[in-house]
């Protein structure tokens, strides 16, 4: 399975503006929607094709509302994903998986963490997405992230128009 995600701007309620615009909510509605991180919607769907077709419908929605289209396609990366470009660009043959892992985009992922009156804040709700960092890989190395301390990371892989832009 392909899964889709969509990463909101930070301004909006991204579940909220998909779902109330009657376009988005038919474009979705064979979907089981999920948030694994803060403010995205991501679902599955049964190819590449059909990952970037989704994203084509949702279009004018991505353009006004989302900051990032990731993409993970198990025959491209088990562990990575692909932003919308470098998806389309993989579904039309214009690259081959393996000429994709390059350029990346980092994202940190930080815990939701609430303050209780116990020591340790609580953890709630999904991770959210922090501060993309442009790297590219060497070899097999993919240089650490910087931008802050966090445990994990979210690797994306752009094409290389999207790295210089």
């Amino acid at each position: 399975m392909t899964q889709v995600c969509l990463v909101g701007d930070d301004e909006v309620n991204l579940r909220y503006e998909l779902l109330s615009r009657e376009t988005a909510r038919d474009a979705l509605m064979t979907y089981d929607l999920r948030e694994p991180f803060e403010n995205t919607v991501a679902v599955e769907t049964v190819s590449l094709g059909a990952a970037v077709a989704l994203l084509n419908d949702l279009n004018w929605y991505l353009v006004r509302f989302v900051d990032a289209a990731l993409v993970k396609e198990p025959s491209v990366s088990e562990t990575e994903w692909l932003s919308r470009d470098l998806a389309a660009a993989v579904r039309d043959d214009h690259v081959t998986p393996d000429q994709t892992d390059r350029f990346l985009m980092v994202y940190g992922v930080e815990p939701q963490a609430v303050e209780t009156e116990q020591a340790e804040p609580e953890s709630t709700g999904p991770p959210r997405l922090v501060e993309p960092m442009l790297v590219t890989r060497t070899g097999e190395v993919i240089p650490e992230y910087d931008l802050r301390e966090v445990d994990e990371t979210l690797v994306v892989r752009v094409t290389e128009d999207e790295f210089g832009a």
